[in-house]
């Protein structure tokens, strides 16, 4: 059997990377037994050159080999693509047709985005990998088919099968054996190499010079994120064959041809975080809502500590508002706020504790006083006090109905489960 680096310079695979390697070995491994193959990979990532693999080490490599892309066929016209159709099926159809699956009879078909089939076909597909049997649109005889299933996605199909839109079994069938293939920003050390590759390959065939990259360029490349994986870099290169002023590009005229990163999300460090991507997903929506409701509070606070520093003797109407909402939980109840603290340039508020009647009409134990002007503004809150004060509240407007409280702030039942007990809730 040929080495992986007699198989890569073949297919024309570029790297070094462990997992390509890996996947590379698993497609000639499975190649010649008769399992169906799901390939999973993210889009541009090169998962179109491991069904030929597959195919070429197989007994069926002197058989047809179709590719069919399930994503750029409309739902109206999947079935008549795949399967077939009888003259006069359906309007257009003015002579019988052959189907993806009779032409790749006896040998490999390869389904590429098989996630985007709709559900229906997905059960007629189911048959075929069953029973090897299909019948044609307009049809009601069964015909056979014997060809070797090798299908591919970008979509999370255990997500799918959640959401309704793919068929277990499907999955199960489909899923004999499964490869993964890395993502470009998983294989940094492969960058350079095929960046070279892609650059030659374009020079050789529009007969131009080829183009070089300095040392602080291939760097600059390799430490992009490259969301578009193998596809988007294969672009980049033959843009800058064409347009770059020198063969030899440098750093900054690189960057004119790489996308700006997209921007950061809000909470970076809890991407980072020790817990799972669906935990994440569960309580962003809370902590969104303390931090932003905290910021209105702190800027409201501060509004109100500068009209008093400027001498106002009375509350207006408007920092009356402010007060009720911030000190305030439900009518005729009194809130005891704590351990908050402002400082800024030449005024000091603090409250340790004050409290407000239900109805806002009195404020007890505000301190101003006159400080230093270089000290800066600091504020002290606790995100997890702000949190427990949401859910409690939650609890509260609903008489403890664990649901209605979970919807209220947008997370799962679980997840207020596992705060409830957290935060010594479960008396509400």
């Amino acid at each position: 059997m040929d080495s992986i680096e007699e198989i890569k310079r073949r297919f024309g695979i570029v790297g070094n990377d462990p997992m390509l390697e890996r996947a590379i070995d698993t497609a000639v491994q499975v190649a010649p037994i008769q399992l169906s193959v799901l390939i999973i990979g993210e889009s541009g990532s090169g998962k179109e050159s491991f069904p030929q693999i597959i195919h070429q080490y197989s007994q069926r490599k002197h058989k047809p080999y179709v590719a069919v892309n399930c994503g750029a066929i409309p739902e109206g016209t999947i079935d008549s693509e795949l399967f077939g159709h009888e003259k006069g099926s359906f309007t257009g159809a003015l002579a019988d047709r052959k189907g993806y699956f009779e032409e790749a009879n006896t040998g490999t078909i390869f389904l590429d985005e098989i996630g985007e089939l709709p559900l229906a076909t997905q059960a007629k597909l189911l048959r075929v990998l069953e029973k090897g049997e299909y019948m044609k649109v307009g049809s009601s005889q069964v015909r056979k088919t014997d060809v070797r299933i090798v299908a591919a996605t970008n979509v999370d199909l255990e997500k799918a099968i959640q959401n309704g839109k793919f068929r277990e079994d499907l999955f199960y069938r489909l899923n004999g054996i499964l490869i993964r293939i890395p993502p470009l920003r998983n294989r940094v050390d492969d960058i350079p190499a095929l960046f070279h590759k892609f650059t030659n390959d374009f020079a050789d065939k529009n007969k131009m010079p080829a183009v070089s990259l300095t040392h602080a360029a291939r760097e600059r490349l390799k430490s992009y994120d490259w969301p578009g994986n193998v596809r988007q870099l294969k672009n980049i290169a033959e843009q800058i064959t064409v347009l770059a002023g020198s063969r030899e590009v440098d750093e900054v005229e690189l960057l004119q041809y790489i996308p700006e990163p997209k921007s950061q999300s809000l909470l970076p460090q809890l991407q980072n975080s020790g817990g799972s991507h669906e935990q994440f997903n569960n309580e962003r929506e809370i902590l969104y809502k303390v931090l932003f409701d905290m910021r209105r509070d702190m800027n409201d606070l501060k509004k109100l500590v500068m009209d008093m520093a400027n001498g106002q003797g009375h509350i207006s109407d408007e920092n009356q508002q402010i007060l009720q909402r911030l000190y305030t939980v439900d009518e005729g109840m009194t809130l005891t706020h704590q351990n908050t603290q402002l400082t800024s340039s030449g005024t000091h508020i603090s409250h340790t504790p004050h409290i407000l009647s239900g109805n806002g009409e009195h404020v007890s134990d505000i301190q101003v006083s006159e400080i230093g002007e270089d000290t800066e503004a600091e504020s002290v809150f606790s995100i997890p006090d702000n949190e427990k004060e949401l859910i409690r509240k939650a609890l509260e407007k609903y008489k403890g109905r664990r649901r209605a409280a979970a919807q209220e702030l947008g997370i799962s039942e679980r997840t207020l489960y596992r705060k409830i007990d957290a935060y010594g809730l479960n008396d509400l």
